[in-house]
């Protein structure tokens, strides 16, 4: 007898399948929203066509993909899946996507939404003939992590081609404490920020998406949430009992993304963020920095960090082969560290002890951070503390705003 690829699937997942009831020890550990999705025999999407826009990140406690376990299940419906940057499978590098395919696994379509938004967006949705639109992938906390963004067109797009939408929400790594930096400036939106937020915005993807709906698009679309149980916001990625999947190939451990939020401003630099090594965002350096650099910034005192004197040569992206000098931000106090102030002061640092520091020609650091403040007040002499005031009134009023979107302790 010759078993259909579902049923294959089927067979595979039955034994440990989410959507029996959840034995005690993960019910303890908290559920993702997908996993409380499953608990339910997925009623939210009952007698619905379903797309999921979704990437690596999209797994269960045992690293399957939700993919596979939802389509192995006829009482989910799923008919299409979204890919947007790097792909639904994660096949692609930054700046790159999957493009339209069927997926060899489950032969579903996969649609690219990498760079497509708007009307554009709206019509993949319209082809695909699903009633509601899924979104599941993990983020990291920051307003230049692209993903949530295409949270956002998804959104809208979903909105103008007349969908639902529905969020399952995954824990925020670095915490959900507090909103820390800068907010953007609308006239600097781009695709590392579409509308006013913080640059570490403290919020989970189902907090976003209701931010997003009642805030920023057009008109709301019709949203729903499966949320997470038993996650607070004090809690760090490591305490929830989830595997780590890089959401990106230059995100690979959750100690990544708790400096991201700072260190990825030195992508608005030519200094290398430490793209094309084993540790991305933390090595940060060029041809040309010595030890002053990180004298220069344990002299500091800021709270929670330290930083190494670090030499490396990157195998792709800035300085590809070339050994370059630099520091390595060592996090001894994760409770303690701020990594937006941290990263102003690395910045700060770095042009005053290293006379070929320069911003990249494009100003892609506006982008980064928002605005011109950050890039003028450093230019003009300004130290750590004085940058970091420019922001606190913006700061101070998102606060207030994201404060009414929050569900979580």
């Amino acid at each position: 007898m010759r078993l259909s690829r579902r049923a294959l699937l089927a067979a595979t997942t039955a034994a440990t399948s989410l959507t029996a009831a959840a034995p005690a020890a993960a019910a303890r550990r908290g559920r993702t929203g997908f996993e409380n999705l499953a608990a339910t025999g997925y009623a939210a999407l009952r007698g619905q066509r379903a797309g999921i826009v979704t990437n690596p990140t999209g797994v269960t406690r045992d690293v399957r993909h939700i993919v596979d376990v939802m389509h192995a299940d006829d009482r989910v419906d799923l008919t299409a899946v979204f890919g947007p940057e790097h792909g639904f499978r994660g096949t692609a590098q930054a700046g790159g996507s999957e493009g339209r395919y069927d997926d060899p696994a489950t032969g579903l379509p996969v649609y690219d939404t990498y760079l497509k938004s708007g009307q554009a967006l709206a019509d993949v949705f319209t082809a695909s003939g699903v009633d509601t639109v899924v979104f599941d992938i993990q983020d990291v906390g920051a307003r230049f992590y692209t993903y949530i963004w295409t949270l956002f067109d998804c959104m809208e797009a979903a909105r103008l081609a007349g969908k639902r939408f529905l969020v399952l929400d995954r824990p925020n790594p670095v915490t959900g404490r507090a909103a820390l930096g800068p907010v953007l400036h609308k006239e600097f939106a781009t695709f590392v920020g579409r509308q006013p937020i913080a640059q570490a915005h403290g919020m989970t993807v189902a907090e976003l998406a209701r931010l997003f709906n009642g805030e920023f698009l057009t008109a709301p679309v019709e949203l729903d949430t499966v949320l997470m149980t038993g996650w607070r916001r004090s809690q760090w990625y490591d305490a929830w009992g989830l595997p780590w999947v890089p959401p990106s190939p230059n995100m690979p451990t959750p100690e990544t993304a708790l400096v991201y939020a700072g260190t990825c401003l030195f992508e608005g630099t030519n200094l290398s963020e430490g793209r094309g090594t084993t540790r991305p965002f933390e090595l940060l350096g060029a041809e040309g920095v010595d030890g002053r650099w990180a004298a220069a910034a344990n002299g500091l005192g800021l709270p929670g960090a330290h930083f190494r004197e670090a030499y490396f040569a990157p195998t792709f992206s800035k300085f590809q082969g070339k050994t370059i000098g630099g520091v390595q931000v060592h996090v001894h106090d994760r409770d303690a560290y701020d990594p937006v102030r941290t990263g102003i002061a690395l910045l700060v640092t770095a042009r005053r002890v290293w006379s070929g520091f320069a911003w990249r020609a494009d100003h892609w650091i506006d982008k980064l951070t928002g605005s011109t403040l950050v890039r003028t007040m450093i230019d003009a002499g300004a130290d750590t503390d004085e940058v970091v005031a420019g922001w606190e009134r913006e700061l101070a009023a998102f606060r207030r705003v994201r404060g009414t979107y929050l569900l979580y302790r």
